[in-house]
């Protein structure tokens, strides 16, 4: 793809220009490192970086223009620069433009919540897909642009504007109809503008609870940046029609009606909002007699007119199946599928990796993999599982560096009161030190012992395989934080890692294949 720059810059407020006038730009990076011949760089202020100390760096490999929002003090004559007054918000815009507007040519879907968005996405791609609507997603933990499922390498729920509208034009070019798109709080936040000029047609609203505080300052900020996501629904009003659609896909949200913040996202689009709920009858939908199981749950579905249907999921934990509600609501609302149609379809839902992943090889205890890393997501998963083992819970988990410090004693005590032993490790540190960030979590662990039922070992690897040395028959160990993720993030490297790979050679070395 080839276009002249001022084919991309239409909707960019432009302070001044320099240098040629209109050269055909082939590609966009904001990393020097992505830069070929005649791409198109933006330069902005990053978290540890300043892309315009690197514009140099972009020229020579190949940079024929240049988008930044500082004065600079040299120019070349052979490149075009532009300077706006957002370099990031600018490269959203452009991005749109370069792909020609990738999400209008899409029903997209949006997902976001403190807990809950990687799931819930990749079950509305699959019953999308499942009902046999061509679709696309990306997410944390994968993403699919239309010529199959791959890993997402980053740590980075929603990536910068270039990825996320490439992505769009991917599905686009191999025929979806359907794009699932995991929007996080930094994605809809103005200071970034990941997503700024998506048009989303869908917005679906799990929980708002204590998380970012690092990034948003406060957690009203918090709120009022996922919130954009529903805004965005008014932003545009043409309808979308598609294949196998009963009539033209008009916009609407759904939110959680058990969370505080439903009526504030419902008060932020003047379209049509459905709800979902495991507490209230007056929910759109909702769910009762729940019996959950080793493998999944059984239940009752609600529909507000009085409908009511057997249904099950061969997903682990009853929070499944508020996820499952979820994507039921969002994929009969976009498709026209009565949710009586679909219900038949959510045995056939298959888990996230690292979500509740059980890792079993004859050991006598038991092993559990999960994503858990916020105080919410802690209650979430810890409150159930307590009741349903009668052993003790070895509990394996640690805090991310650079991100909310609030929150570190706040899982150490949601830990502490629901399992039997502590295990304190590394997350990803990044800049900090590892020891002071195991600390503050141990500061909320008041009733444990050190080196009794309360261990700090940053090694990951060593933290495992001492956890696995102190279970014993009817125990549960289980690993939170990691999930699917890679690597682990320090301040002078990032080291591979596979937190099942791992689980899996920690027991092979006890013997257990």
């Amino acid at each position: 793809m080839a276009k002249p720059l001022n084919a991309i810059t239409v909707s960019i407020p432009v302070l001044n220009r320099r240098g040629p006038d209109n050269p055909i730009i082939e590609g966009l990076a904001y990393d020097s490192r992505l830069i070929k011949k005649n791409y198109l760089f933006f330069a902005f202020q990053g978290l540890h970086t300043d892309g315009h100390d690197y514009i140099d760096a972009a020229i020579q490999k190949g940079a024929i223009a240049v988008i930044h929002d500082k004065e600079l003090a040299s120019w070349n004559p052979a490149v075009s620069y532009i300077k706006v007054p957002d370099a990031r918000l600018a490269m959203s815009q452009a991005a749109d433009d370069f792909f020609d507007h990738p999400s209008d040519s899409l029903y997209v879907l949006g997902v976001t919540g403190t807990e809950g968005k990687s799931t819930t996405v990749s079950l509305v791609y699959q019953l999308l897909k499942l009902a046999g609507f061509k679709a696309g997603f990306f997410s944390t933990v994968m993403s699919d642009s239309g010529s199959g499922e791959i890993p997402n390498p980053e740590h980075q729920t929603t990536p910068e504007a270039i990825a996320v509208h490439q992505h769009l034009a991917s599905m686009r070019s191999a025929g979806c109809s359907y794009a699932v798109v995991e929007s996080s709080s930094h994605g809809l936040s103005p200071r970034t503008g990941r997503l700024a000029n998506v048009h989303f047609d869908c917005g679906i609203m799990m929980n708002v609870t204590h998380e970012h505080l690092e990034f948003h300052g406060t957690w009203e900020q918090y709120r009022t940046d996922k919130a954009n996501l529903f805004r965005n629904l008014d932003t545009h009003s043409h309808l979308k029609t598609f294949p196998g659609a009963s009539a033209p896909l008009p916009s609407f949200g759904i939110v959680n009606a058990d969370d505080p913040s439903a009526s504030y996202f419902a008060s932020c689009t003047e379209k049509p909002v459905y709800s979902f709920s495991l507490k209230t009858g007056n929910a759109t939908l909702y769910a009762t007699d729940l019996v959950p199981d080793e493998h999944g749950c059984s239940f009752i579905l609600h529909e507000k007119e009085g409908d009511q249907y057997p249904a099950r999921i061969n997903l682990p934990g009853t929070f499944n199946v508020m996820n499952t509600m979820a994507a039921l609501l969002a994929v009969s609302k976009a498709t026209g599928r009565p949710c009586k149609d679909l219900i038949p379809l959510l045995p056939l839902l298959q888990p996230v990796r690292g979500r509740m992943m059980r890792i079993s090889r004859g050991q006598p205890f038991e092993v559990i993999i999960d994503y858990a890393h916020t105080p919410s997501s802690f209650e979430t998963v810890l409150a159930p599982l307590r009741t349903q083992y009668k052993g003790r819970i070895i509990c394996l988990f640690g805090s991310a560096g650079e991100r909310d410090t609030a929150k570190r004693p706040i899982q150490g005590a949601i830990a502490e009161k629901y399992c039997d032993i502590l295990v304190l490790t590394d997350e990803d540190p990044r800049g900090e030190n590892s020891m002071s960030i195991l600390q503050e979590i141990a500061r909320g662990c008041q009733h444990k012992v050190g080196n009794t039922d309360l261990f700090l070992i940053p090694d990951r690897p060593k933290a495992i395989r001492h956890a696995f040395s102190l279970a014993k028959l009817g125990d549960l160990v289980l690993l939170l934080g990691k999930g699917h993720e890679n690597s682990i993030i320090y301040h002078d490297r990032v080291m591979p890692y596979d937190e099942e790979k791992e689980a899996i050679q920690a027991l092979s070395e006890l013997g257990f294949e």
